[in-house]
């Protein structure tokens, strides 16, 4: 599986009405601490994990709506609720143990 683009046309239904567990990654190209999460989160995505990057900068509008202030910004929603959210850079036994959660 690899990284799904999100989008304000395809959030909805890659993020929020799906069942099972998505984690969502607000970032921009930037930032270096979401460059640094990025090949994480590819690796999070081979393994079989929901990983969506939103692009602040394109995505403005969906970025505020979600309340991202910070970036990397990841916000983990399980059946389309959001349930846990982190800023900054994490690690992967991190983002797997909430991933998992």
């Amino acid at each position: 599986m690899s990284i799904i683009e999100g989008n304000s046309e395809n959030f909805e239904t890659e993020a929020i009405r799906v069942s099972g567990t998505v984690l969502v990654d607000f970032n921009a190209t930037w930032c270096p601490p979401c460059r640094a999460l990025e090949p994480t989160l590819e690796e999070l995505a081979d393994e079989g994990y929901k990983i969506i990057s939103v692009d602040v900068d394109a995505e403005a509008a969906l970025a505020a709506s979600y309340g991202v202030s910070s970036i990397p910004c990841l916000v983990f929603f399980k059946d389309g609720a959001e349930y846990d959210r982190r800023v900054g850079l994490q690690p992967k036994k991190r983002l797997i143990k909430i991933l998992e959660a």
